[in-house]
């Protein structure tokens, strides 16, 4: 099947998520023909109810987590438009060569690793439930997606590191023709070395300041949604060992991503931990997470929690040579003046508020929506300093609520 957009705003509204992608074609169908083809035939069961003579036969295979559960039931759902081919790196990035380098300090190799993730990836994104806690529990079908994204480094200095990421994404339509590039500023993860502090997720769409007491060797990673509003922030460090580098997170919250609250309403906030994985050609992001469920979807701490199911998720990042990634470069250099701005106001929200709560839509429209609009005019008319400034501090103003007004 092919996804095929009218206008390019359908398009940007498609992929609008916190942490995940728009799709390409679902390559799980692939996966279970492979194992089906290997699946022993059941055993007979003499004792069991006659089957009908045309009922379905039922197949069975090892799909991870769920080995005895019909392929069939646990296709993943995900994304289901064509993109283009992807030729792989052959080898390793040189980024990785500096990492297995003899006499580098502790920092620095942590100051390597970070940095080790700009590059151009094909990544994919592999999600499955492998726990509920309810009785004559069923598990939800996996999530399977991928796409084309290139990690720029937006600033770097001693003490911090930002990337910001870009969806590049080249399409087939029905006749096989490519389209494309198409850009989407994505996600962004600020990364600094022994922080005093860090602004964690609440539940229902609020953050606040928690200080922090042990430091030392420790990294916060900080994630911005894809129009800078806060997404989580958690501590961690790095250790390399045997010549690799890993970074292995505490358990924090977080908002559900888009792929899970666009079919899911029985919880709100996912808790879990994550390890970042530094490869020859790339790296690897697991996770571990639990999904609980809130009184009233609001913020928490005393509240009671439940957790309702527990999930393993694998991003793979793997470098590749083509399509080539460039236009997400040159996207982002139009609009970055536009974007510093916004970051600008975000940091001030930051340092001045202990608490702060984002409502969800003001004049019928979420905050990414008024932010990629006026970034798009920004990339079509040029930047107006005076206005561009004027137009983030006054957006993300709108959409601040005080936590002592009450959370909706």
């Amino acid at each position: 099947m092919i996804t095929r957009f009218t206008n390019f705003s359908t398009w940007l509204l498609s992929l609008s998520c916190s942490l995940t992608l728009c799709a390409y074609e679902k390559e799980g169908t692939q996966k279970a023909e492979q194992i089906s083809a290997k699946v022993e035939k059941p055993a007979e069961n003499h004792d069991a109810e006659s089957k009908p003579a045309d009922a379905k036969p039922v197949v069975q295979g090892h799909v991870f987590a769920w080995p005895f559960l019909e392929t069939e039931a646990m296709q993943p759902r995900g994304g289901t438009s064509r993109g283009t081919e992807v030729t792989l790196m052959k080898g390793q990035k040189p980024s990785w060569e500096k990492l297995q380098a003899e006499g580098v300090s502790q920092k620095e190799k942590d100051r390597l690793a970070i940095l080790a993730m700009a590059g151009s990836y094909r990544v994919s994104f592999d999600f499955v439930e492998i726990a509920g806690f309810q009785a004559d529990y069923t598990p939800p079908k996996p999530y399977f997606s991928w796409g084309t994204e290139l990690v720029v480094v937006l600033e770097d200095s001693e003490d911090f590191i930002s990337l910001q990421h870009a969806l590049v994404m080249y399409f087939k339509d029905k006749e096989g023709k490519q389209i494309g590039p198409h850009v989407m500023k994505h996600w962004r993860q600020d990364w600094r070395y022994e922080d005093t502090e860090a602004h964690v997720y609440r539940g229902a769409t609020t953050w606040e300041r928690e200080q922090l007491e042990s430091r030392e060797r420790t990294w916060t990673q900080a994630v911005y949604q894809v129009d800078d509003s806060p997404r989580y922030e958690v501590q961690g460090r790095w250790e390399h060992s045997g010549g690799v580098s890993s970074w292995k997170s505490e358990p924090m919250w977080r908002p559900l991503p888009r792929r899970e609250f666009s079919v899911r309403d029985d919880y709100q906030v996912l808790q879990g931990r994550h390890e970042i994985t530094i490869t020859p050609n790339g790296w690897v992001h697991t996770q571990q997470n639990d999904k609980l469920a809130l009184s009233n979807d609001e913020p928490t701490g005393t509240k009671s929690m439940k957790s309702v199911g527990k999930e393993y998720g694998i991003n793979r990042y793997e470098e590749i040579t083509s399509p080539d990634l460039a236009a997400g470069a040159e996207s982002l250099e139009k609009t970055a003046p536009y974007w510093a701005a916004v970051r600008a106001k975000w940091a001030e929200v930051q340092a001045s508020s202990e608490t702060f709560h984002l409502q969800e839509k003001v004049d019928g429209k979420k905050l990414w929506q008024h932010h990629f609009g006026y970034a798009a005019k920004v990339s079509k008319d040029g930047w107006n300093e005076q206005e561009g400034i004027k137009h983030a501090r006054e957006t993300i103003d709108a959409f601040l609520k005080e936590v002592s007004e009450g959370v909706e």
